[in-house]
């Protein structure tokens, strides 16, 4: 029969060997941590950006809509417009305005003079307007203007692309007779060094937003860069 006191002692010595953890296991530990770290870092990162263009693509259709909104109110062409002018700058693909044509005192228009009709929106952090990815029906390029007036100060004179509606509320013909029926709008979350143009990253690959303008002036919006028909391993947007 085996001795009481050194089964005794021997449990004892047992429970305290097995109060501590093996460096083998902290480092596990450790390991485990940091992955779950790094996937919510990443996560956290895809939503903030996600909710970006999101909310970007919302009000974007909501300054078409006034955009289409003046150009009936004031029975003239209005444009939305979004800043191309320089690309050194903060404003570049970023800057959404809208504009309209002047109308003289005596209730004529001047085609060739346009009145800025509110303040400018700017795109979230991170945020781009696509040129790249931005077209008319037929797949060319959203059209380019020169814009300049009495109230187009030093800050907002200068190029932009354009989309415009006509007196009706109706999307326009282009200056090269193209029509913006059936013309996209698109934007994308990416990093865009000074003086380049914007790129997604490899974690926002799928953070494209965009529209369709309708006959009507209205909007809808894409589900997916499939219904865009980008292909998102291209990087440049």
């Amino acid at each position: 029969m085996k001795n009481p006191l050194a089964l005794l002692k021997s449990n004892r010595v047992s429970r305290k060997a097995s109060l501590g953890f093996s460096l083998v296991e902290i480092l596990i530990v450790l390991l485990i941590i940091s992955i779950l770290m790094t996937a919510g870092v990443m996560g956290l990162k895809n939503l903030s950006a996600g909710k970006g263009t999101s909310s970007a693509i919302a009000t974007c259709e909501s300054l078409f809509n006034e955009a289409r909104t003046i150009a009936i109110s004031k029975r003239c062409k209005s444009r939305l417009m979004i800043d191309i002018n320089d690309n050194d700058s903060d404003d570049y693909l970023r800057r959404v305005v809208i504009a309209h044509q002047k109308i003289n005192d005596d209730g004529t228009i001047d085609p060739n003079a346009w009145i800025l009709s509110s303040r400018a929106y700017t795109l979230p952090a991170a945020t781009f307007f696509s040129r790249e990815h931005s077209k008319l029906v037929d797949e060319s390029k959203i059209p380019e203007a020169n814009m300049s007036g009495e109230n187009f100060t030093a800050r907002y004179a200068g190029n932009y692309v354009f989309y415009e509606f006509n007196a009706e509320g109706i999307p326009a013909l282009t200056p090269t007779g193209e029509s913006f029926i059936g013309a996209s709008f698109i934007i994308g979350g990416g990093i865009r060094p000074k003086g380049q143009e914007p790129r997604l990253i490899k974690d926002a690959e799928k953070d494209l937003a965009g529209f369709v303008i309708w006959r009507n002036g209205r909007t809808s919006t894409y589900r997916n860069p499939e219904h865009m028909e980008i292909d998102t391993s291209q990087k440049k947007f």
